[in-house]
C-alpha cells in the first residue's frame, strides 16, 4: 500500500512563500493498493491536482469523507472525474440524523456556494452512509469508520489491504473530557482505528500550548497526538491538518521539538507531495 498526501493543511487553504514546504491545500490523501486500486480519502482543496492527474486513468473512484466541513469538500466541484461521464464515482461519507449523505453534499454543489449543482453532473455519484456500514470492502480494502470527537458528525477509517494497515483520523480532538488521557483507554474515542497500525495519520493541529485556548474546537496538538499513536500502539504517526497560521518554520520548530525526546513512535513530516509505502517493519 502507498499513500500520496496531495492536502495536509487544516481549516483553511494557506497558500504563499510561508508555505512551501508543507503545503498551502486542505485534506487530500491517495491511497493504493498493491494492484492499482484507488482510494481517496477527503475532498479539499489538493484533490483538484490528484484529479487532474488520474482523470481518464481509472474507471472507478472511491472517495470517503471523514465529515464535511468546507476544508474536507471544497474541492469537490473541481475533482475532474466527476465530470467524465466515463468514470463511476462513488463518495463515501456520514449522514446526519436528518439527512442523506447526498442530501448534504447538494447543499455546497450548488448556488450561491458553487454554480454547478450535483443533479447537472454528466454521471451521477453512487453515495454511501458509512456510519450505518461500520466495516465494509472496496475491492482489496478493508475498510472500518467509526465516529470521533470533532464537531459533525465526523468519522475516522482504518483501511487494511495487502497485509498492512493504515488509519486516518485528520480532525480529531481524543483527550477531551479525559483526565487521565491517554490512560483512560476505554473512554479514548478513535482508539480501535488505530490499534496497531503500520501508519497512523492524525490530527496534529495546534502546539500544547495552543490547545489550552481550544479546548472543545475538536482537534489535537502534537503531543496528544503522539501520546494517542502510543496507546494504540502505531508504528508512525504523519503530521496533518496544519494549522493554516502555522508556516514552514512554526512546524519544523515543532517538529524537532518533538522529535529531541523520547518517542513511543516514529514520526514523520506530513507535506504536501510526500508518498510513504506502507509496511509493517519500522525503520
Amino acid at each position: 500500500m502507498r499513500v500520496t498526501l496531495w492536502g495536509t493543511r487544516g481549516s483553511l487553504p494557506s497558500p504563499g512563500p510561508e508555505t512551501t514546504q508543507y503545503g498551502g491545500n486542505t485534506s487530500c490523501v491517495e491511497v493504493r493498493a498493491a494492484d492499482g486500486s484507488l482510494l481517496v480519502l477527503d475532498a479539499g482543496t489538493g484533490i483538484r491536482r490528484l484529479g487532474d492527474a488520474i482523470a481518464g486513468e481509472v474507471q472507478r473512484v472511491d472517495l470517503l469523507l471523514t465529515h464535511l466541513h468546507m476544508d474536507h469538500i471544497q474541492g469537490l466541484g473541481f475533482f475532474a472525474p466527476l465530470f467524465l461521464p466515463e468514470t463511476e464515482v462513488h463518495i463515501w461519507g456520514p449522514s446526519s440524523t436528518t439527512l442523506d449523505l447526498r442530501t448534504r453534499l447538494s447543499r455546497y454543489l450548488s448556488p450561491p456556494l458553487f454554480p454547478v449543482r450535483l443533479r447537472d453532473l454528466p454521471r451521477q455519484p453512487t453515495f454511501h452512509d458509512v456510519v450505518s456500514l461500520g466495516a465494509f470492502r472496496i475491492g482489496p480494502f478493508e475498510i472500518q469508520a467509526e465516529l470521533v470527537c470533532h464537531p459533525g458528525p465526523t468519522v475516522g477509517y482504518r483501511v487494511d489491504a495487502d497485509g498492512v494497515s493504515l488509519a486516518y483520523l485528520p480532525d480529531h480532538e481524543p483527550a477531551l473530557g479525559l483526565d487521565a488521557f491517554p490512560r483512560d483507554r476505554d473512554y479514548v474515542p478513535g482508539l480501535g482505528l488505530a490499534q496497531d497500525v503500520d501508519l497512523l495519520i492524525h490530527d496534529t493541529t495546534y502546539a500544547a500550548e495552543e490547545y489550552a485556548r481550544h479546548v472543545g474546537w475538536g482537534h489535537s496538538s502534537l503531543d496528544q497526538a503522539l501520546a494517542f499513536a502510543g496507546a494504540a500502539g502505531a508504528k508512525r504517526l504523519v503530521t496533518f491538518h496544519h494549522d493554516p497560521s502555522h508556516g514552514d518554520e512554526e512546524l519544523e520548530r515543532l517538529f524537532s521539538d518533538a522529535t529531541s525526546a523520547s518517542l513511543p513512535v516514529q514520526l514523520l513530516r506530513g507535506r504536501e507531495g510526500a508518498s510513504f509505502e506502507v509496511s509493517g517493519v519500522t525503520s
